[in-house]
Parts: C-alpha cells; structure tokens; sequence
C-alpha cells in the first residue's frame, strides 16, 4: 500500500531544500575575506598569463 503524502508538507519542505541550495552556494560565492578572494584572483589572472605565455604563435611565412 502506498504512503500517505501532505502535499502541503512535501510542498515546503521541498521550499526549504532549494532555499537552502542557494544559501550554501552564497555563502561559497561571498562567505570569504577580501584578503582570500583577492588572493584567488591574483592567482587566477598569474594562471591566465602564464597560459597565453606558453601559446604558440603562427608563423607569418606560412
């Protein structure tokens, strides 16, 4: 025999998983001190130089 379901209940409390989805993605998103995402990003851009650093170029004798 099948469960009964509140669809109200089933209803908020699949609210509250979502609401509670996007609050752990904000608190990843702004949770950390300037000195932290200052740092992440100095990294980030050091990456994308040392990326376009290492590119090869083509020749213009081809």
């Amino acid at each position: 025999m099948a469960d009964i379901i509140n669809l109200r209940r089933a209803r908020k409390n699949k609210a509250r998983e979502a609401e509670a989805g996007r609050a752990a993605a904000n608190r990843a998103r702004f949770g950390r001190p300037k000195a932290e995402r200052d740092r992440a990003d100095a990294e980030a851009r050091i990456a994308a130089e040392r990326l376009a650093g290492h590119r090869l170029e083509p020749d213009g004798d081809a």
